[in-house]
């Protein structure tokens, strides 16, 4: 007889472990490769037949804020995002702050067919829009058959 006795069925355990488990570190990704929880900006990221397009969402700032650059297929946006309103204010006490201030730094990771030499970004209505040419040799082609 075994000195290890569970009262339910041991897989039933292992599932309310897992469900717990979740409960406490609810929101995170499933994935490594997964976005990181909380990140500022939040991206989108998606693809045409010409370009890689970038989406992050930055409500509040001015496009001067940000720093946008390509090095060896990385991606980098960077900036800082100012405190809507004054800290030093004496009058105003502080309970809960859930917009994000300070600088930020999001990398994303190009793939090969991506064209440094051929980058747009633009800011309209809080999102960053970012567009990345694809090479001509990486482009979608009909083959004609003779």
């Amino acid at each position: 007889m075994s000195d290890l006795f569970f009262g339910t069925d041991l897989f039933s355990e292992f599932d309310r472990l897992q469900r717990q488990m979740a409960s406490v570190f609810g929101g995170f990704p499933s994935s490594i490769r997964s976005g990181r929880f909380g990140a500022f900006p939040p991206v989108n990221i998606g693809a045409t037949d010409d370009s890689i397009e970038i989406v992050a969402f930055a409500p509040g700032l001015k496009p001067d804020k940000f720093e946008v650059s390509i090095d060896k297929g990385l991606l980098t946006i960077s900036g800082e995002r100012e405190a809507a309103q004054p800290e030093d204010d004496p009058e105003v006490r502080l309970y809960a702050q859930e917009r994000f201030t300070g600088t930020f730094r999001r990398v994303v990771e190009l793939p090969q067919s991506a064209d440094p030499d051929k980058v747009q970004a633009r800011y309209a209505n809080g999102c960053l829009s970012i567009s990345v040419g694809k090479r001509e040799a990486s482009k979608p082609r009909a083959i004609t058959v003779q």
